[in-house]
């Protein structure tokens, strides 16, 4: 049975939540430079099983300090229609040489108990509070919230080589493991969005061999301080959930 469908921009990712244990862990040291506090407001329509529902989500990104003591954290939250709030989830951590350092990420689903992985520094582990999996820290680990603005802060500092045909690659942790994810960048698009027509870099996340099929699309707008300004989940079957950017306010809001 397919688990209860949840539209969320924390991200779309949370869906992509395939168990692979056995998948030999990978990571890469990239370059990063971190885009600009803001807290974005996205729309977002899904699909499940024939029946159509509509949602939005915040995101507040907020890097503080200044190197070598900076820090971040990125706090999600996704509404629907008669629902109300239906997933929290939080990201909070340092800058180091690897560019994001988490070490905590926290998910709470509506009608779920609230989840958490940690990342010990000091231990150098990784753990989860809803499973006994452990993994060794090495460097550049993210969790599903931070991954996506790691990918940006690459981005940022890597402009120049994100063509088509390169690829990303991250260890990244979930609920209860992690799994290496590998963005490959499609291309450059021109997409129309609700903020109007805007030119992105096209990039997929390629499924893991067991996934049926899953497939993540991210718009990266390099004019937009390369925001997230539209992410795509499609199932095999012809589920789906799209978030499309409505508008941004810049700066900090502690």
């Amino acid at each position: 049975m397919k688990q209860p469908f949840i539209p969320s921009l924390a991200l779309v990712m949370l869906l992509l939540n395939t168990v692979v244990l056995a998948q030999p862990k990978t990571t890469e040291t990239y370059a990063t430079s971190l885009p600009p506090a803001a807290e974005l407001h996205y729309s977002i329509k899904a699909r499940q099983s024939g029946f159509s529902l509509d949602g939005e989500a915040l995101v507040n990104w907020q890097p503080t300090g200044q190197k070598p003591s900076q820090n971040y954290s990125i706090k999600t939250e996704t509404r629907a229609a008669l629902l109300g709030k239906i997933l929290q989830a939080d990201s909070t951590g340092t800058i180091n040489s690897h560019g994001l350092a988490p070490t905590q990420f926290d998910e709470k689903r509506l009608g779920k108990p609230a989840s958490m992985a940690q990342f010990d520094r000091e231990k150098k582990l990784l753990h989860f509070s809803d499973s006994t999996t452990t993994y060794p820290l090495t460097g550049g680990e993210q969790d599903r919230t931070s991954a996506i603005w790691q990918l940006v802060s690459i981005a940022r500092a890597e402009s120049h080589q994100f063509i088509a045909g390169s690829h990303w690659i991250m260890f990244v942790a979930g609920r209860h493991d992690a799994e290496n994810w590998l963005f490959n960048v499609e291309g450059n698009e021109t997409i129309s969005t609700p903020m109007g027509m805007l030119s992105t870099v096209h990039l997929v996340k390629t499924p893991p061999p067991d996934a049926s099929g899953q497939r993540l699309d991210i718009w990266l707008a390099p004019g937009m301080e390369w925001y997230p300004v539209r992410l795509k989940f499609t199932d095999s079957d012809g589920d789906m959930i799209e978030q499309n950017l409505v508008n941004i306010k810049a700066g900090s809001t502690h």
